[in-house]
C-alpha cells in the first residue's frame, strides 16, 4: 500500500526544481504569532538565516533592504497590501552574511480571515541580479551609441565646413567631401565588425589603397589594432595621401609607386611611413595653396594619433611619416573582420559627364526618406521617370505591377530583407543595383547585381543604372 502523500511527491519535486531554476526563495510571515519562516532558498538568496525568527512587525524583512530604498520599499509594500492584498517590488538588498549588495524582486499575498483581519503574508524573493546587470549594460551601450553618433555627426559637420572653406566650386566640394565621408565610413565599418574594439592598420590600408592603381601600391607591417579615434584619423590621413597621389603624385602616372610600411615603436606605439616614387617631380605647395587635406595631415592627424605627423615634398616623391603614441594601440579584439574588399578610387562624378537615363522607368526602394528624395531628384535630373519611391517592403511589392526598366534597392527595409523584390525583378529580367549601408556582405546573396555602399554620391547610382541599361 502506498504511503499517504507519496502520490504528490513528483509534483512537490517539480515545484522544488522550478523554484530553484527560477532563483526563487519562499518565506512565510505569521502575523498572529509575529514570526517569519525563512526557507533554504530564501536564505541562499538573501543571506538571512534558515528557520523561524521574530518578525518584529516586519522589521526582520525590511532591515536588509538598502538604506537608500528602505522607506520607499516599505511604503510601496504596505500601500499595495492595503489596496489589493498583494504586492510586488524590486529593490537592492544587503546580504546579512557577507555584506554584498544584490538586486531582488519580492512578491507576496496577504491571507486574511473572514473578518478581513490579516493572518499571514506568503511571498517569494527572486534574485534578479543578472537581469539588472543586463539592463545596466544595455543602458551603457545606448549611452555609448548616442555619444558615438554625436561625435560622428560633429566630425562630419567639421569636415563639411573645412572642405567648403577650401574649395572653389560646388562640384569640387561634393567630390572631395564625398571621398572623405567614404573614408570615415570605411573605418567605422571595420570598427563595427570588431564591435568597436579596434581596427587593424592593415585593414585600413587595404580599404584605402587596395582598389587604387592595381599593382602600383603595396603595404606591409605587423598586425596592429588601433582605437576608434586613431583608426578614423589614420583612415582619413591615408585617404588624403592617396587622393593627392592619384591627382598629382606617383599614382597619376603608370610608372609611379606607393609603398606604405609601419612598425611598432619601443614606446608601444607605431610609426607609419608613406613613400611615393616614380611619379612626376614634386613641388612643395605654397602657403596660399594648402588645402584642408594638408591641414588635416599636419595639424589634426598627429594629435588624433597622440603622436606627430609630417609630410615632406621631395622632388622624387611625397613622403609622409605618421607616428602614434602607445595610447592609440589596443590589444587584438576577440572578433576580427576579414581583410576588406579593396575600394576602387572614384574620380569626381563630373569627370564622367552626366548619366543619360532619358525615358527609363526606375524603381526606387529606400526606407530613409531623405535619401529616397535625393535619389529621386538625382535620377529625375538624369532623365529617368521614377517609380515610387517605396519606403516599405509591401509598398515596393505593390509597385511591381508597373512598367519598370531598372531599380535601385536598399538591401534592408526597416529590418526586412529586400530579397522578395529582388527575386521578382530578377524573374522578370529587370536589372537592379543594391544600395546598402551594410558593406559588401549586406546585399542579399545569389543575385548578379552591382553593390553601391553608403554613403554614396547620387551620380554614382545614376551611372550604375545607366550601365545596367547600356545607356552610359
Amino acid at each position: 500500500m502506498a504511503k499517504p502523500g507519496a502520490d504528490i511527491h513528483p509534483d512537490h519535486e517539480r515545484l522544488e526544481l522550478a523554484l530553484q531554476s527560477a532563483r526563487l526563495g519562499e518565506y512565510d510571515w505569521d502575523m498572529v504569532r509575529d514570526v517569519v519562516s525563512v526557507g533554504p532558498r530564501m536564505s541562499a538568496i538573501t543571506g538571512l538565516p534558515v528557520g523561524e525568527w521574530p518578525a518584529e512587525r516586519g522589521e526582520f524583512l525590511y532591515r536588509g533592504v538598502h538604506p537608500q530604498e528602505r522607506e520607499a520599499t516599505r511604503r510601496s509594500i504596505e500601500e499595495a497590501m492595503r489596496a489589493e492584498g498583494r504586492f510586488e517590488v524590486e529593490y537592492r538588498r544587503i546580504r546579512e552574511d557577507d555584506g554584498r549588495t544584490i538586486w531582488t524582486r519580492t512578491s507576496g499575498v496577504l491571507v486574511a480571515d473572514e473578518a478581513g483581519r490579516p493572518l499571514r503574508a506568503v511571498g517569494l524573493v527572486q534574485d534578479i541580479g543578472e537581469r539588472r546587470a543586463e539592463e545596466d549594460r544595455r543602458r551603457a551601450l545606448m549611452a555609448e551609441l548616442d555619444h558615438r553618433v554625436k561625435n560622428v555627426l560633429a566630425a562630419v559637420q567639421a569636415l563639411a565646413v573645412q572642405t567648403a572653406k577650401r574649395t572653389t566650386s560646388l562640384d569640387s566640394f561634393l567630390a572631395t567631401f564625398a571621398g572623405r565621408l567614404k573614408s570615415m565610413a570605411s573605418a567605422n565599418e571595420l570598427l563595427t565588425a570588431a564591435r568597436w574594439r579596434g581596427a587593424a592598420v592593415g585593414h585600413l590600408a587595404a580599404a584605402e589603397l587596395g582598389g587604387i592603381a592595381p599593382g602600383q601600391t603595396r603595404w606591409d607591417g605587423p598586425e596592429l589594432f588601433l582605437t576608434p579615434r586613431a583608426a578614423n584619423a589614420l583612415s582619413l590621413a591615408l585617404h588624403e595621401l592617396a587622393t593627392n597621389a592619384v591627382k598629382y603624385g606617383a599614382l597619376s602616372t603608370e610608372s609611379g609607386r606607393v609603398e606604405v610600411r609601419w612598425a611598432r615603436t619601443p614606446e608601444g606605439g607605431f610609426e607609419l611611413i608613406w613613400t611615393e616614387t616614380g611619379g612626376p617631380a614634386v613641388a612643395a605647395p605654397t602657403p596660399t595653396h594648402k588645402g584642408f587635406g594638408s591641414t588635416l595631415l599636419n595639424q589634426v592627424t598627429g594629435r588624433e594619433l597622440m603622436g606627430e605627423a609630417a609630410v615632406e615634398y621631395r622632388r622624387a616623391g611625397v613622403t609622409a611619416r605618421l607616428r602614434a603614441g602607445p595610447a592609440a594601440v589596443v590589444s587584438r579584439p576577440e572578433t576580427v573582420p576579414q581583410t576588406p574588399a579593396p575600394q576602387a578610387y572614384e574620380p569626381a562624378p563630373a569627370a564622367h559627364g552626366p548619366a543619360d537615363l532619358q525615358g527609363a522607368r526606375v524603381l526606387i526602394v529606400e526606407d530613409a526618406v531623405l535619401l529616397a528624395l535625393e535619389l529621386e531628384t538625382g535620377l529625375s535630373e538624369a532623365g529617368a521617370t521614377v517609380v515610387g519611391p517605396a519606403y516599405e517592403l509591401q509598398e515596393a511589392l505593390n509597385l511591381l505591377g508597373q512598367p519598370i526598366d531598372a531599380a535601385v534597392l536598399d538591401a534592408n527595409l526597416n529590418g526586412l530583407s529586400v530579397t522578395p523584390v529582388a527575386e521578382a525583378l530578377a524573374a522578370r529580367g529587370v536589372p537592379f543595383v543594391f544600395a546598402t549601408g551594410y558593406g559588401d556582405t549586406g546585399a542579399p546573396m545569389g543575385f548578379d547585381a552591382p553593390v553601391i555602399r553608403k554613403p554614396y554620391d547620387v551620380t554614382q547610382v545614376a551611372a550604375a543604372v545607366s550601365g545596367l541599361l547600356g545607356t552610359g
